[in-house]
């Protein structure tokens, strides 16, 4: 599978409650850092809230929505 990249969307694969994310909620990579270890930073919109949270996440914590994407 290739690499995750930013402007793609990913989904949420473990709860995250004090952010209010929890798995299978979809974001969109903003950036990826790559020092000292790979990490992603998403955007989320969570349902029932008016803001957007924004959460750096490693790679095992998302992976690509491949749904969304082929759209």
């Amino acid at each position: 599978m290739a690499p995750v990249r930013a402007a793609e969307l990913v989904r949420l694969t473990q709860d995250l409650p004090e952010l209010g994310l929890y798995r299978g909620d979809v974001g969109l990579v903003c950036s990826t850092w790559f020092d000292p270890d790979t990490a992603f930073e998403v955007e989320f919109q969570p349902d029932g809230q008016g803001n957007r949270v924004r959460a750096l996440l490693m790679p095992n914590q998302i992976q690509r929505d491949e749904k969304q994407s082929k759209n």
